[in-house]
C-alpha cells in the first residue's frame, strides 16, 4: 500500500503520473514546463498577458495532445484540487506571495530561481515548509544538469583534489546601464497592475528597440518582460540571477550550505543610477549594480569573490591546485590528474546524496513520491542567496556589512538590517 502522503497528492500508484500547472511563462516558465512533459501532466496554465498564455496554451497542447485551461490569476490555479504541484517562473517580487499561498494550498511547490527578494521572505517560506510538510524544489539547476561538471567540482573539493580551499571566485558578468526610458503605452493583453502585484504602483515604461535572442520579442529596455532583473523593485540584478547559480554551487562545495559569511565587502562597483541612503535618486532607468567585486568572508577562513569580471564560472583555488567549472567545461590540473587518480566510485551521487535524476524536474517529483526534500532545498538556498542579497544591500548603501549567520540579521547597523524585509503594496499581501 502506498502511503498516506503519496494517496494524498492523488498517485495511484509509484508509476503514476502527478498533474501539476505552470505560473509564469515567459521564457523561463516554458524551459521548464518543456522538461517536465516527460513526467507529469498540465492541467492549467496561468500568466498575467494573454498572449505568453495564449501562445503557451498551445504549445503545451502540441506537447501532450490535451489543451490546459488557461488563467489570468494564479489563485484559480491554487483552488483547483486535482493539481499536485505548481511551477513557479514569475518576476522574482511574486515569487514568495504565490509559493507561500500554493503551499496553504497543498500544494508542492517547484520555484526558479532566486528564490526570494529579500532575506526575511526566505525566512517565511521555511516556516511555511516546514509547517505545511511540502516538497519545494529550487531552480538550481546546476545541482542536477549540466553534464554534471558542477557535481563533478563539488566532489573534486570534498576529496581534498585541492587541498584546504582559500578562495572561490564567482564570475556572474555585468550589464550595462540603461538609456532613461519614457513612460509608454502599456502593451495589448498585458495586466500591468497584477504584474506590478506586490512592488510600488508605477506606471510601465519601455523603449521601442527589440530584445533579439532569449528573452526576446520584448523592448530591449523596459521595467518589466526580461528586464525587470535589472531593477531593484522586482530583483537583485545579475547578483541574484547568475549569482543564485554559482554563489551555491560555491557554497555547497566548501559546505557553507547551513552558515553563512561573517561580512560582506564591495570593494568595488558602479551602479546603474545614483543612489542616496540606499534608494536610488530617479527611476526612469536600472538601477542595479552594472559593475562589481564583492568579497565574502565565509567559514573555514575562506575567500567568496563575486565579480562581473572574467569568463562566466567557477574558480576553485587550494594550497594543492586549482580548477574552473561552468556549464560548458571543468578544467585545469586536479581535473586533468583524473586520468591517472579517478575520484572514488560513487563520488557524485555521494555529492548528490543518491541516484543523480534525470533532470531537475525528475528530482522533484521523486522527491513528491518519496516526501523527502530535493536537491535544491529552500535552506541549503537560502543560505547561499543570503551571500548574493547582502552584497547588494551593501552596494546600496556603500559599506561593508557584518552578518551573524545564527541570528541572520546585520550586526550593528539598524539601517541595513531594514532592507532585509520590503512592505507589499496593500491588496497584495500573502493570503492564508
Amino acid at each position: 500500500m502506498l502511503p498516506s502522503a503519496h494517496r494524498a497528492l492523488g498517485f495511484q500508484s509509484p508509476n503514476d503520473r502527478p498533474v501539476f500547472a505552470t505560473i509564469g511563462l515567459r521564457n523561463q516558465g516554458w524551459a521548464i514546463t518543456q522538461k517536465t512533459f516527460k513526467f507529469a501532466d498540465f492541467a492549467a496554465l496561468a500568466d498575467v498577458d494573454s498572449n505568453v498564455l495564449g501562445a503557451n496554451v498551445e504549445k503545451t497542447e502540441q506537447k501532450q495532445g490535451r489543451k490546459p485551461d488557461a488563467y489570468k490569476d494564479y489563485r484559480r490555479v491554487l483552488g483547483r484540487k486535482d493539481i499536485n504541484a505548481v511551477m513557479i517562473a514569475t518576476p522574482d517580487h511574486w515569487h514568495t506571495k504565490i509559493a507561500v499561498e500554493a503551499m496553504y494550498a497543498g500544494k508542492d511547490v517547484y520555484c526558479e530561481k532566486p528564490l526570494t527578494l529579500t532575506i526575511d521572505e526566505g525566512k517565511l517560506i521555511e516556516k511555511v515548509v516546514k509547517e505545511t510538510g511540502r516538497v519545494f524544489q529550487v531552480g538550481t539547476m546546476q545541482r542536477t544538469e549540466c553534464g554534471h561538471r558542477f557535481l563533478e567540482a563539488v566532489a573534486l573539493v570534498k576529496h581534498g583534489r585541492i587541498g584546504t580551499v582559500k578562495k572561490v571566485t564567482c564570475a556572474i558578468g555585468g550589464m550595462s546601464p540603461s538609456p532613461v526610458i519614457p513612460v509608454a503605452r502599456v502593451p495589448e493583453g498585458l495586466d500591468w497592475e497584477f504584474w506590478l502585484g506586490p512592488a510600488p504602483k508605477v506606471p510601465y515604461r519601455a523603449l521601442p528597440e527589440m530584445r533579439t535572442g532569449y528573452g526576446g520579442g520584448v523592448p530591449l529596455y523596459s521595467n518589466a518582460h526580461y528586464s525587470f532583473r535589472n531593477w531593484h523593485e522586482y530583483s537583485g540584478g545579475k547578483l541574484t540571477d547568475w549569482g543564485a547559480h554559482h554563489v551555491d554551487v560555491a557554497c555547497w562545495a566548501i559546505g557553507a550550505s547551513n552558515s553563512g559569511p561573517r561580512k560582506v565587502t564591495p570593494l568595488q562597483y558602479t551602479l546603474a543610477c545614483e543612489y542616496k541612503n540606499g534608494y536610488p535618486v530617479v527611476h526612469d532607468r536600472y538601477n542595479v549594480a552594472t559593475k562589481f567585486q564583492i568579497q565574502a568572508d565565509m567559514p573555514g577562513k575562506i575567500e567568496l569573490t563575486i565579480t562581473n569580471e572574467g569568463d562566466n564560472g567557477i574558480l576553485f583555488e587550494g594550497t594543492e591546485g586549482r580548477f574552473f567549472v561552468n556549464r560548458g567545461r571543468i578544467s585545469g590540473k586536479p581535473v586533468d590528474d583524473l586520468k591517472e587518480n579517478p575520484l572514488p566510485e560513487g563520488a557524485l551521487e555521494e555529492v548528490y546524496d543518491g541516484k543523480i535524476s534525470e533532470n531537475h524536474s525528475a528530482n522533484f517529483i521523486e522527491s513528491m513520491k518519496s516526501r523527502k526534500q530535493p536537491i535544491s532545498d529552500v535552506w541549503s538556498h537560502n543560505r547561499m542567496l543570503e551571500v548574493c542579497h547582502l552584497a547588494n544591500i551593501a552596494m546600496r548603501l556603500g559599506r561593508e556589512l557584518n552578518w551573524d549567520p545564527a541570528k541572520r540579521e546585520i550586526v550593528g547597523d539598524a539601517d541595513a538590517n531594514s532592507f532585509l524585509a520590503r512592505e507589499s503594496r496593500k491588496g497584495y499581501g500573502i493570503e492564508t
